[in-house]
């Protein structure tokens, strides 16, 4: 695990894997790894936003919890990015299959209990209200 880590930081590495890919998927590579860290920034910036933003909820404690899950998942999201876009990117010069990731399902039931969860916290306080 350590080495993949070592080869983030060592484009050289990169470059003595395989054979030099076209450009193209290159570049697509490193589109998709932006769109990722894009990612990333936007939940890391909504759990800022619940920190800063949000009133307190009925649930004691729940906007602290809200915000720190996005902040641990936009961190989560960044590292993860990295990781595919050095795994891709020697796939890609060794002429093998594209690694498979579990990752997008992985964020998007998290997104989506996330969103529900919030739903509910709406809910309690709106009829908490009446």
């Amino acid at each position: 695990m350590w080495q993949a880590i070592m080869r983030w930081f060592d484009p050289q590495e990169m470059r003595t894997v395989g054979t030099r890919p076209d450009y193209r998927f290159s570049l697509a590579n490193e589109r998709t790894f932006l769109a990722w860290l894009r990612t990333g920034l936007a939940l890391i910036a909504g759990g800022l936003a619940a920190a800063q933003f949000l009133p307190p909820l009925p649930v004691a404690h729940l906007r602290e919890v809200i915000a720190v899950a996005l902040l641990l998942l936009g961190g989560t999201v960044a590292v993860r990015a990295v990781d595919h876009w050095a795994r891709t990117e020697r796939a890609i010069r060794l002429g093998e299959d594209l690694p498979a990731s579990r990752f997008p399902a992985v964020l998007a039931l998290a997104v989506g209990l996330g969103a529900i969860l919030l739903v509910v916290a709406v809910l309690v306080r709106a009829v908490g209200r009446r």
